[in-house]
């Protein structure tokens, strides 16, 4: 039996020089309803896309029913809407996953989806790009990946050039030993990563820890952003914090060790998000456990989490008091992380914030996509483009 035409058409005009593969190699498993499954193989140095039945446990997988396929054969832009409605599930590995359907769109465009690797400072990030217009710079969360913002890229490129990027240690990005991966560590990443692309001025959209990461790099550089999207940010603990003393005392190179079972981990993510079953939620499992399985994305994990238990509430919450950037911060109701109480104290010290309140755990941009995006749109578009010279 043949691949179906769609698959057909998507692997023949395949592009390898839009595909990015670390490894330098990968097989993806192409699942149509109804239908048996096909391997697409890509090998460094091959210029096409072989497609083959099954073998073996793929790196990463797309399934879809034959209509889906037909639509995304016809047009990329229909991949990332069937993603954000579940009618096109991505597995395993959603960098392979997106590098796969952008090296097969047979788009040229500029604002095209678009994989780049860029080197500054000698840090090296990996990012995904679509669209044009002016710059919105999106951080995810601890042990999350730029993938979890496939939602609202598919969301908000049509009006804006959107770059997700993998934070130093997360992802495709490097993951240096010894950095300290506190708060100065993303922002200086951050804005290091802004030079680099000649981006003066941009909207800066932070979930969690990128949300910290994006807190700093207000409180620092400040002429930089237009528009601060903070959601569920990472903030410095109200309460009594028992083990600080000790966690001082405990290096974050013990993730360079097997610390906790795979399913353990499963376990404490679906405590986390109320809503785990869902085709979104359960592809941003796989992009946490993917680094998080691997040695130094346990090292730049425990690093993270560790800074932020340990941040100075004093200084975080007096510094707060002078955040400058136009602000709008996203909460989620039933957030176990960031539980929304912490959103009376934002209120204090930032009077002029706007803020949204969303019926959902942590994860508002695959929870509650439709009126997360809906709300950065409504906030941005109310304020001044970042300049054009930024984006060319």
């Amino acid at each position: 039996m043949r691949p179906s035409a769609a698959l057909r058409s998507l692997a023949e005009r395949f592009d390898p020089s839009v595909f990015d593969a670390p490894a330098g190699r990968a097989r993806l498993r192409l699942a149509v309803a109804g239908e048996p499954a096909w391997d697409a193989i890509f090998e460094d140095g091959r210029r096409g896309l072989r497609l083959e039945p099954p073998h073996g446990e793929p790196d990463a997988e797309l399934r879809a029913d034959g209509a889906t396929w037909a639509a995304i054969e016809r047009d990329l832009s229909s991949a990332l809407d069937a993603h954000a409605r579940g009618d096109l599930v991505l597995r395993r590995n959603l960098h392979l996953c997106v590098a796969f359907l952008a090296a097969t769109s047979g788009s040229t465009e500029p604002g095209r989806l678009r994989f780049e690797t860029v080197r500054t400072r000698g840090r090296r990030f990996s990012l995904l790009e679509a669209g044009t217009g002016a710059p919105l710079v999106m951080l995810h969360g601890l042990g999350g990946t730029k993938a979890s913002f496939l939602p609202t890229v598919a969301a908000l490129s049509g009006r804006y050039r959107t770059i997700a990027v993998d934070l130093p240690g997360f992802g495709e990005s490097g993951k240096p030993l010894g950095a300290p991966y506190d708060p100065a560590f993303f922002a200086d990443s951050v804005v290091s990563l802004l030079d680099a692309l000649d981006l003066d001025r941009v909207h800066l959209l932070g979930h969690s820890l990128g949300g910290r990461a994006a807190l700093e790099v207000a409180f620092e550089h400040p002429e930089r952003i237009e528009g601060l999207v903070l959601a569920a940010p990472s903030l410095a603990w109200l309460c009594e914090r028992p083990w600080a003393r000790y966690l001082r005392l405990v290096r974050p190179e013990i993730g360079l060790l097997q610390a906790a079972p795979r399913p353990i981990v499963e376990g404490v993510l679906r405590r986390l998000v109320p809503e785990a079953e869902t085709p979104l939620v359960q592809a941003a499992f796989d992009e946490f456990l993917r680094t998080f399985l691997t040695a130094r994305g346990r090292v730049a994990f425990y690093a993270a989490a560790r800074q932020i238990y340990l941040e100075e509430p004093e200084r975080f919450w007096s510094r707060l008091d002078d955040l400058g950037p136009e602000s709008l911060f996203v909460w989620g109701r039933r957030d176990e992380v960031v539980p929304i109480g912490f959103a009376r104290h934002v209120r204090s010290h930032v009077p002029a914030a706007r803020h949204v309140e969303l019926g959902c755990g942590h994860t508002p941009q695959v929870e509650r996509p439709a009126r997360f995006h809906a709300a950065i749109a409504d906030f941005l578009g109310s304020l001044p483009s970042p300049g054009l010279a930024a984006v060319a």
